[in-house]
């Protein structure tokens, strides 16, 4: 256990605790540690099992390391008792949970309890976001929001739409329209606007995405048309998010075709895209089947 280790265990009960689904014993916390730089290639190796499903999280990890306050938060790992890996989180503004193990789900569900940095949203593949919601909240509280969302994959072979727009890098000078219909991706999700909520980070992060380049665009007559960025990226998946198209120009298969461009020029350097999107939002997700996609898993967000 290192030193970091043990300000987690002191600062914890090692108690019983009670929940809604029933008497649950605290996992034994000396199996929790904080990751470092001396973690990073374990850790790459063991998010890799399901590259796909912690494309977010390998994403941080690789664009901030794994002590970045850039991350908003800490690393985490649970080890069985032979030493190996059996969870990876990230926990803080967003809570990020790979857990291949209950005690490691229960684990986080502890320290996420004493976070100091406030947790905004919090996400996992299939049911294990919700298990582990019931863990950090004992009481029977309920989540400001919960969202099913369908992963959607891409890869090689998909049939490829014609586009005729001028499809690109965005500018520094484009942030404004950029932010603002971003914002609104995000208020449709999440029922919360950024650009009120942290005007000055969430423009930050939008600057750093543009000068990253990672956001695509389309514009027409000095209006934005369609926007979509990569939030992550490894060397065999990219995740999209913030697919966006212009009121004006919906209906008229704007975002089937820009996606379709865009992935078929980002799978020259990964074998798979993903993307995630709200399990109501129909004609985006027909829009989504029309580029090539194909849903194949559910993810749940839960906002705090």
């Amino acid at each position: 256990m290192n030193l970091q280790n043990v300000e987690i265990v002191n600062n914890i009960e090692y108690q019983v605790a009670h929940s809604q689904i029933g008497l649950i014993v605290a996992p034994d916390l000396r199996n929790l540690e904080i990751l470092t730089a001396d973690n990073l290639a374990e850790v790459l190796d063991f998010l890799k099992v399901r590259p796909v499903h912690t494309i977010v999280m390998t994403g941080f990890i690789r664009d901030n390391g794994l002590e970045n306050e850039l991350n908003r938060g800490k690393f985490y790992g649970y080890r069985h008792r032979d030493g190996k890996l059996t969870g990876v989180a990230l926990i803080g503004h967003t809570t990020l949970i790979e857990s291949r193990s209950d005690e490691a789900l229960r684990a986080f569900a502890v320290i996420a309890g004493q976070s100091k940095t406030p947790i905004y949203v919090m996400m996992a593949d299939g049911d294990s976001i919700e298990r582990f919601w019931n863990l950090y909240k004992p009481d029977g509280s309920e989540p400001r929001l919960v969202c099913t969302e369908k992963l959607f994959e891409l890869n090689f072979p998909f049939p490829v739409q014609n586009c005729k727009w001028n499809l690109r890098q965005a500018s520094v000078a484009e942030i404004d329209q950029i932010a603002e219909a971003h914002a609104e991706v995000a208020f449709l999700e999440s029922g919360s606007n950024p650009l009120e909520k942290d005007p000055e980070g969430f423009m930050k992060r939008c600057l750093r995405r543009i000068e990253q380049g990672r956001t695509f665009v389309v514009f027409e007559n000095d209006e934005l048309v369609f926007k979509a960025y990569i939030i992550s990226e490894t060397e065999d998946v990219i995740y999209l998010e913030g697919i966006y198209v212009s009121p004006a120009y919906r209906g008229q298969d704007v975002g089937s075709s820009c996606l379709s461009k865009l992935s078929l020029e980002l799978l020259e350097r990964v074998e798979n895209i993903c993307l995630l999107s709200n399990l109501d939002f129909k004609a985006a997700h027909r829009s989504f089947h029309k580029a090539g996609y194909v849903s194949k898993d559910v993810c749940t967000t839960i906002f705090v």
